[in-house]
């Protein structure tokens, strides 16, 4: 475990902090204003409990049975009832990371205050995460309204000390022994505190910010292979000068230029049209290497948008009721997954999108009909092996499952709670099949980055001059162990490699140690 401590304060918290808490085991802690925040919002909670009245989440039953007052002495009954009930989910394991980012994003909306919940409540959540206990949480279970359900009375059960979890160890068992072996105490629910527990966008929320992450990586990454590409196919870069795009003054088409721009400096490809004399001159370049900037730079737009959206909502307090800091207790739908949801699937869009003009330059690689004098499938001996032939159907098959994941999930609706809940989000399904996209975008930027450097291999071979970014990028994968075809071998693509090679980030620093950081 990380020992590097994330407070969780009354105001929300960053998308750094969730992803050093998910992916990297940092401690969490209550800050002391938090601690006080949770003790007034109690006080409010005790005090409407202790009257006559009914109210929504405290004396009431839950959804369609909203209209039933419970008398005080079934109340806690009810609260370990309704995390026991919603405990419904299916299906595979989530991974660790999105459940560690679920509970910490609930446990960021506990501190708000606006809860109702006890202390001890929210610091028992703090200590099964610091414990490295992860509780099981399934596939299939959310609506994403109201709020990830399933998938948070899952949580809520292990910090009852019920159902199952995963050790730190890995090896997964009864809640309520891992609590024990750990010294927690589990908690022991009062009026309101089940219902507080469950009403969130968190773990929608959670895949997101680390969505986020994934894909800033991915996209620079994706500006350094069609870079490589564009040099590998003798492409022009002038293409690329900042006052062509300083006329389309979308911010993210000339970050993606820019950062093309620098990796191609200092080459002796770039510009030979004029060169090839097994081809008809060339005036223009394909749209696959002459509008990289544009099509990957919209999908750095949308990632701006979609971490603007991430903010707000790692700013927010999302329950239902809350209690409002002049003491009332107010029903809302602030659980409602929508602005989440539709940035999910925009993200699906874009990935789906940055995947299929990936894999065209990589067919153009390719080709020797296109390539421009470069070798059948870039094998060392066309007829004897296949090259890279196969390697472009495996990126050919990603491209067509990102393309069926772009579907969105948030244009469905399907009605629950006996039309109570009669409009859902479909968030926490947009979250989970945009994991899979960003997975599947990897594998495909990696195919390129196979096939480019390869190409640039072989020009290399020819007498030209690669830019010495290429060249750094070209050596440190393969210092990485990621070699290819050779005159004295064949060997099989080693893709898997050239995958963790990109999504370690090792390309990216690669390239930075001759142009500096990257946008």
């Amino acid at each position: 475990m990380d020992m590097h401590t994330v407070v969780v304060g009354t105001s929300g918290t960053t998308a750094d902090d969730v992803v050093a808490v998910a992916r990297q085991g940092a401690r969490v802690e209550l800050s002391a204003a938090a601690v006080d925040a949770l003790r007034a919002a109690r006080e409010t909670v005790d005090a409407l409990a202790a009257k006559p009245e009914p109210v929504y989440g405290v004396s009431t039953g839950f959804g369609a049975l909203a209209s039933r007052h419970i008398s005080p002495g079934l109340r806690a009954q009810l609260q370990r009832n309704i995390v026991r009930s919603h405990a419904a989910g299916m299906g595979p394991h989530v991974e660790r990371e999105v459940v560690r980012a679920l509970m910490f994003l609930r446990l960021k909306t506990l501190a708000s205050g606006h809860t109702g919940v006890r202390p001890g409540v929210a610091q028992t959540m703090a200590d099964v995460l610091n414990a490295g206990i992860t509780p099981v949480v399934h596939e299939y279970g959310s609506l994403g309204c109201s709020g990830d359900l399933a998938p948070l009375s899952h949580c809520a059960l292990t910090l009852m000390g019920e159902g199952d979890a995963e050790g730190p160890d890995g090896i997964v068992r009864p809640a309520g022994e891992l609590l024990a072996a750990h010294g927690i105490t589990p908690v022991e629910l009062r009026e309101k505190e089940g219902l507080a527990l469950l009403n969130g966008t968190d773990g929608m929320l959670g895949m997101l910010v680390m969505a986020l992450a994934d894909l800033k990586n991915l996209y620079t990454s994706a500006d350094i292979t069609a870079a490589l590409s564009l040099e590998a196919l003798l492409g022009t870069d002038r293409v690329l000068a900042p006052e062509l795009h300083a006329i389309r003054p979308h911010p993210g088409q000339g970050v993606s230029a820019d950062n093309m721009l620098r990796v191609l400096a200092g080459s002796g490809l770039t510009g030979r049209h004029s060169d090839i004399t097994s081809d008809a001159p060339r005036v223009q370049d394909a749209y696959s290497v002459r509008c990289a900037p544009q099509v990957n730079g919209a999908g750095r737009d949308t990632l701006t948008h979609g971490a603007l959206v991430a903010a707000r909502e790692l700013a927010s307090a999302v329950d239902n009721p809350v209690v409002l800091p002049d003491g009332r207790v107010e029903s809302n739908g602030n659980f409602h997954g929508a602005p989440v949801a539709y940035v999910l699937d925009f993200l699906a869009i874009v990935a789906a999108d940055l995947g299929s003009i990936t894999e065209r330059r990589t067919d153009r690689l390719l080709d020797k009909n296109r390539s421009h004098g470069l070798p059948p499938f870039l094998a060392d001996d066309a007829g004897v092996d296949s090259g890279l032939m196969i390697a472009q159907y495996t990126q050919a098959a990603l491209v067509s499952e990102l393309k069926r994941l772009a579907v969105p999930a948030s244009v469905d609706s399907i009605p629950s709670s006996a039309m109570q809940e009669d409009h859902v989000s479909m968030g926490w399904s947009a979250a989970r099949k945009l994991r899979t996209a960003v997975t599947g975008l990897a594998r495909i930027v990696a195919v390129e980055l196979y096939a480019a450097t390869r190409a640039v291999e072989l020009r290399a071979a020819q007498g030209l001059t690669p830019a010495p970014a290429s060249q750094a990028a070209i050596a440190a994968l393969r210092a990485a162990g990621v070699q290819g075809p050779g005159p004295d071998r064949f060997l099989a693509p080693d893709l898997d490699a050239a995958d963790t090679f990109v999504r370690e980030g090792r390309l990216l620093a690669a390239v930075e140690s001759v142009t500096g950081p990257l946008a």
